[in-house]
């Protein structure tokens, strides 16, 4: 079973943060700027710790400027569909902060420190699955408020004889129609904009 952790996160997660392309950290990490360490899979792990130390030593803003923008995060393995998802959604006139990746174990790794509004995975991935994904953020209560949305092309039955999924996912089915989506997050928004009791 994958795990979550605060104390390492992925590349992207880091490139995010420092304000940098994720080549310039590979080019950190190699010089020791960075710790870091690659995982059985061959993922790259960074120390948290040490992008603070970095951000610190070079008068760099010790956390990501605070942002009400909405969060969602994508997790697909498809290149193709991820650059879909990016390009419709900065064509939004919409308040919204969108990051991508393509494993679901890089999603486990940084998704702490993500924190979404918004998760939209595949389901049918190489290694961690986003059956393994959804199951192990349903299973933690720092995820209880978010929406999580399983993209497939799997039929209902197929998705339970896999498993199925854990209670409160959303699914739709493949391909994704970019209008509906924009629909289904201005919704949120809306929502997310009415006032408390």
């Amino acid at each position: 079973m994958a795990s979550i952790s605060e104390d390492v996160c992925g590349t992207f997660f880091a490139a995010k943060v420092l304000g940098v392309s994720v080549s310039t950290v590979q080019g950190l990490v190699e010089r020791g700027e960075l710790q870091a360490w690659k995982t059985r899979g061959g993922h790259r792990r960074i120390s948290v710790q040490s992008i603070r130390e970095y951000q610190v030593r070079h008068g760099l803003s010790a956390t990501p400027a605070p942002s009400s923008q909405f969060h969602i995060l994508v997790v697909e393995d498809d290149p193709l569909t991820l650059e879909l998802f990016r390009a419709s959604i900065e064509r939004w006139n919409l308040a919204v902060d969108c990051t991508t990746m393509a494993s679901a174990l890089e999603a486990l790794m940084d998704i702490s420190t993500l924190k979404p509004d918004l998760l939209l995975t595949d389901l049918m991935m190489p290694g961690v699955d986003g059956f393994e994904l959804l199951r192990t953020l349903r299973g933690n209560p720092d995820f209880s408020s978010m929406v999580m949305v399983a993209m497939t092309g799997l039929s209902a039955e197929e998705v339970k004889e896999k498993g199925d999924l854990p209670s409160n996912t959303l699914t739709i089915q493949k391909p994704i129609h970019m209008q509906w989506l924009h629909g289904f997050v201005s919704a949120m928004l809306m929502v997310r904009q009415l006032p408390t009791a």
